[in-house]
């Protein structure tokens, strides 16, 4: 399983996670729907990078509407994919 990491995530106006994106890496931006099938799949695993080089991974989780991604909860917003810079 190869590593992406995410550093911006596309937004629709609700707030919703369109996209994944890593600026200049080929993959970026990864549809959701993509991105869901490659963690489900097993083909990639998507985190958000820490400056002290930790990971926090993105998750596949259900929701009312479908599947959606996310980050676990912890305590800071920062790796939040919400808080991302658009991408």
């Amino acid at each position: 399983m190869a590593e992406r990491a995410v550093v911006q995530s596309k937004k629709d106006r609700d707030g919703d996670i369109l996209a994944l994106c890593n600026p200049g890496e080929y993959w970026s931006p990864r549809s959701k729907a993509d991105a869901i099938q490659d963690i489900e799949s097993g083909v990639h695993q998507y985190y958000v990078p820490w400056n002290d080089g930790t990971k926090t991974t993105i998750r596949v989780v259900p929701g009312s509407t479908g599947k959606y991604l996310r980050t676990d909860k912890d305590n800071t917003s920062r790796n939040n994919l919400d808080d991302l810079s658009d991408c």
